[in-house]
């Protein structure tokens, strides 16, 4: 099986020709699906961006979302809207919503949005402040002790998610491949060739996710996974064990590429 990687590929940033041309190289790769990593458009665009991707390239698309994708929304009604979407367009499938998905006879994919939960680095010295916090209904408004606070439960929703998931797929896959926007470990939060440090940690990497791979992954020291995140748009590796690679991807605002091309065996 080949599968394309994208992540943070950002359609607003496009006109639509120039989206056309992107999905021609996507499809110029000869993928049997695509593998998407997050931050695809904004709220108001989403659905359209979506349905012109899933239209062009005419193979699954297996996605999460990312925090740009709930720009000028709300991260509760976007999700919601996105599921019901893909119940009427069956090659777009949104991991956040499903449970296994089996890609081989030994290789299972699994995902969820994750979210940036203020666990890591210094989150009360930091002075980083996103546009998420302006642009997102359920992150406006808030403290910065009250944000953090509802940081950490969207980090813990996720963690959750996958506890209830991971173990079932490795019982029942040798390998397994995860997709998220938000790196899950403190290794894999690059930029521009380093680790990103303690004052934007906590807003672009998730610990709740992190500690629940990790300990999933010691107790099952003969299963493989590997991890396939975006949202700091610079690329790298991070082995956390000897079974489970973090890569986090590149991206450039208005020039989404194509992150890799992954045989599947």
């Amino acid at each position: 099986m080949r599968a394309v990687w994208l992540t943070d590929i950002h359609l607003d940033f496009l006109s639509p020709r120039a989206c056309q041309d992107f999905f021609a190289r996507v499809v110029s790769t000869t993928p049997d699906a695509v593998f998407l990593t997050g931050d695809v458009s904004i709220a108001p665009s989403l659905l359209d961006h979506l349905s012109a991707l899933s239209d062009a390239i005419n193979k699954p698309v297996y996605f999460v979302l990312g925090n740009h994708d709930f720009y000028h929304g709300s991260i509760t009604k976007v999700r919601a809207r996105v599921r019901q979407f893909c119940r009427t367009h069956p090659s777009l499938n949104y991991l956040t919503s499903k449970k296994i998905v089996p890609l081989t006879q030994s290789t299972a994919l699994v995902g969820h949005d994750g979210w940036g939960d203020g666990r890591y680095g210094d989150y009360p010295h930091s002075t980083v402040r996103l546009n998420d916090h302006l642009l997102i209904k359920e992150l406006t408004g808030l403290t910065s002790t009250g944000l953090q606070q509802r940081l950490m439960r969207l980090g813990d929703a996720a963690a959750t998610s996958l506890r209830k998931v991971v173990p079932d797929a490795l019982n029942r896959y040798q390998q397994v491949i995860l997709l998220t926007h938000v790196p899950p470990f403190r290794e894999s939060c690059w930029y521009q060739g380093r680790v990103s440090n303690d004052d934007w940690l906590p807003l672009f990497a998730c610990q709740a996710v992190g500690d629940v791979l990790r300990e999933e992954m010691a107790k099952r020291p003969d299963r493989r996974m590997t991890v396939y995140c975006g949202h700091t748009h610079s690329p790298g590796t991070a082995q956390i064990l000897p079974n489970l690679l973090v890569v986090t991807g590149a991206a450039e605002y208005g020039a989404p590429q194509i992150n890799d091309v992954l045989t599947i065996d």
